[in-house]
């Protein structure tokens, strides 16, 4: 996981490219924001739909317009404005969730788009599908650090500073994760239960030649519709 961070970091695309942007936004240069919003969006987005977050895509909006108006008071490079920018989502993110009532948490069986946006298609590209399966097997404080540190390319440290806890507890919290996730991998899948055999009732039907009856297996559907006639 760290490897992966710093692979993410140290391409032009990521920091060198990102602290370019940042100088120049700060002196009020929208394109280069427009940039920066290119390249953070979809991991603001993906934080924010892993947290639960009910509209991902609009908090995604807020999340960047609160640092667009804050841009001239922010200081630091590339690398410090993606830990201030993620403090605002997990901000957000919290707000969001004491708003609402507890609701079902987003799995993709309840979203109710029918297409995906291009955000969620940028989403699916960043977590693998062993890091997307292993959500489902985390605590939320497991589940938020993970996704600080897999989808907003956070180091331990920087983790620690948007959440407000030490390092040593998101390193615990983070170990936690990786020991749930494989722990799940290792449980065998359930297999299906078979589906239940077709009620049967026994329906007694003359015989031809006589008055004795012999007992003949017909399904229930198949009784409830021969009374019917």
């Amino acid at each position: 996981m760290r490897a992966a961070a710093r692979r993410g970091r140290g391409s032009d695309d990521g920091a060198e490219a990102l602290s370019r942007w940042v100088d120049a936004a700060r002196s009020g240069d929208t394109t280069s924001f427009g940039r920066i919003w290119e390249l953070l969006s979809p991991r603001v987005h993906g934080y924010l739909r892993g947290r639960g977050v009910a509209s991902p895509e609009d908090v995604t909006s807020e999340v960047f317009l609160a640092a667009f108006t804050g841009m001239e008071s922010f200081t630091g490079d590339g690398a410090a404005f993606r830990s201030w920018l993620f403090t605002i989502a997990h901000h957000k993110a919290v707000d969001d969730l004491r708003r609402r009532t507890p609701t079902t948490e987003w799995t993709p069986e309840n979203d109710p788009r029918a297409v995906d946006s291009a955000e969620e298609t940028a989403f699916e590209g960043l977590l693998g599908a062993r890091v997307r399966g292993m959500l489902d097997v985390l605590t939320p404080d497991q589940r938020e650090v993970l996704l600080l540190r897999a989808v907003g390319d956070l180091s331990i440290e920087e983790v620690a500073a948007v959440t407000g806890r030490t390092e040593g507890a998101v390193k615990q919290l983070f170990h936690r994760a990786v020991a749930a996730a494989r722990k799940a991998e290792t449980v065998p899948p359930q297999a299906p239960a078979p589906a239940p055999a077709p009620a049967t009732v026994f329906l007694p039907l003359p015989e031809p030649s006589g008055s004795t009856y012999s007992a003949l297996p017909v399904t229930r559907a198949a009784s409830t519709a021969m009374t019917e006639l």
